[in-house]
């Protein structure tokens, strides 16, 4: 279906989608939180040391996991930074964004989060950080006030300057104002493909002898499935440790380097959630922790992302709002998505979500209210040509130009180790899966005038 441009004048007048059921979305209150969206860039979703990893120390974000909710199946909506940083901040799919690659623009006709509550919210909506819709570092973001743009593309560099500036602000605000909602958008852990590609030569000798013992061990799923689709198998013959023909020791210095990222990370966390304390204002604001999309981190013999391999697609979610949501809960079964972003900010704010909303408030999920939930869930990848379904047995892939598709029991190959895909006796769980596909795809407002060939999907998957 091709679209139709409106402005946003006309869209925030139009009635909103529903929400789930158990939803508590009502009209603005002087009761409502702040709000701090905190989102990382390229995060393997285990990154934490709360979650379980103890291979890196994060204290900052252990706070958040101690006092908030955290889900473990959490997917990006596509695995690469403007298209599910598209999602993160409309509530709506990479293919109806048009953001299907790095460094495009969301459709005009559709409101980002800060217009919404800007506009709808009376909140005071400021930015912070790394944008890339369309530029990386951009200080002219439709619906925020930006505080600081970042320095350059290092997050060495510029997310202290972020998290400075997000401090500052919340240090200096007046006890008597609008409720604000604030983005912090970190570069870090993203500076790991700085290292990578000052790391594709293996040295003749091990650099830092003295953390030889300190080194995580591969993961389990090192080795992978041959039979995978091209788009996969091709990417990987171009990264650095194909590429350099790294040694196993190499492959877990990688993994080593990368940790070090994230615990660099956690330190301007703490910046932030620091701020709040003191300004007393943790106890009244909704911090929502995420990233755009995960990492390789040698799954599979992967880095990076792209792939539609849990490493890539699964992101963090940590939400927290003291006396509200559920301290130290760890979901994990249910499916969020960063579609859930937007309208979970919206009902917590007490405004009806923008019109068309592809995600659900996850807000009686972390209050612990009983709800229906969805049994299954799409995220796109490849630009517009793959798409991945995560139901609770199965995680089905499929390319529209390539035959070859992907499909794990996730009950007995949960490190996804195992293609299915080709074996006859799995054809109907394939089928069921392709239609669940066609009917989600239906259901989408597709920019066709950036993607001409979106509409290939319905001959593809019949």
């Amino acid at each position: 279906m091709k679209h139709n441009r409106r402005n946003f004048i006309q869209l925030s007048t139009l009635a909103a989608a529903p929400v789930l059921a158990g939803s508590s979305a009502t009209a603005a209150t002087n009761r409502q939180p702040n709000i701090l969206l905190i989102v990382t860039d390229q995060q393997h979703a285990d990154a934490i040391a709360a979650l379980g990893n103890p291979h890196l120390t994060t204290p900052a974000l252990d706070k958040l996991v101690k006092n908030g909710m955290s889900f473990r199946r959490s997917y990006t909506t596509n695995p690469v930074c403007s298209p599910a940083r598209s999602s993160i901040f409309t509530g709506r799919t990479s293919s109806e964004t048009g953001v299907y690659v790095n460094g495009i623009t969301i459709r005009a006709d559709i409101p980002n989060i800060g217009q919404w509550l800007g506009a709808n919210g009376g909140y005071d909506c400021v930015y912070a950080g790394k944008w890339h819709l369309k530029k990386s570092y951009d200080d002219n973001i439709p619906g925020f006030r930006v505080l600081h743009t970042g320095i350059g593309g290092l997050g060495t560099v510029c997310d202290t300057a972020v998290s400075m500036s997000c401090a500052s602000y919340i240090l200096s605000r007046p006890k008597q104002t609008k409720p604000f909602f604030m983005v912090a958008a970190f570069m870090q852990p993203h500076d790991i493909c700085e290292w990578l590609r000052h790391n594709t030569t293996v040295p003749d000798e091990f650099p830092y002898p003295s953390i030889r013992n300190d080194l995580p061990p591969l993961p389990d799923n090192f080795e992978f499935d041959r039979t995978e689709p091209q788009e996969i198998s091709s990417r990987r013959n171009k990264i650095e440790g194909v590429k350099g023909n790294w040694t196993k020791e190499h492959w877990r210095y990688y993994r080593w380097s990368y940790y070090r990222h994230i615990e660099q990370l956690d330190g301007e966390v703490g910046r932030l959630l620091d701020a709040l304390r003191m300004k007393q204002l943790d106890s009244n604001t909704l911090v929502i922790f995420t990233s755009d999309h995960g990492e390789g981190m040698g799954h599979h013999q992967m880095v990076r992302k792209s792939t539609p391999y849990d490493e890539a697609a699964r992101v963090p979610m940590v939400v927290r709002l003291p006396g509200k949501v559920r301290q130290g809960a760890d979901e994990k079964q249910k499916l969020v998505s960063g579609l859930d972003i937007t309208p979970t900010i919206c009902d917590y704010a007490g405004v009806k979500p923008p019109p068309h909303q592809r995600g659900f408030s996850m807000r009686p999920l972390l209050e612990g209210r009983p709800m229906p939930w969805r049994s299954h869930l799409v995220f796109e990848h490849n630009g517009d040509t793959g798409r991945t379904i995560l139901t609770d047995h199965h995680k089905y892939s499929v390319y529209r130009k390539d035959p070859t598709g992907l499909l794990f029991d996730l009950k007995s190959d949960p490190l996804e180790t195992r293609n299915l895909a080709s074996d006859p006796a799995h054809a109907d769980t394939i089928r069921r899966h392709r239609e669940l596909i066609k009917a989600w795809e239906k259901s989408l407002d597709l920019d066709t005038e950036r993607m001409p060939e979106t509409a290939g999907w319905a001959r593809k998957l019949a």
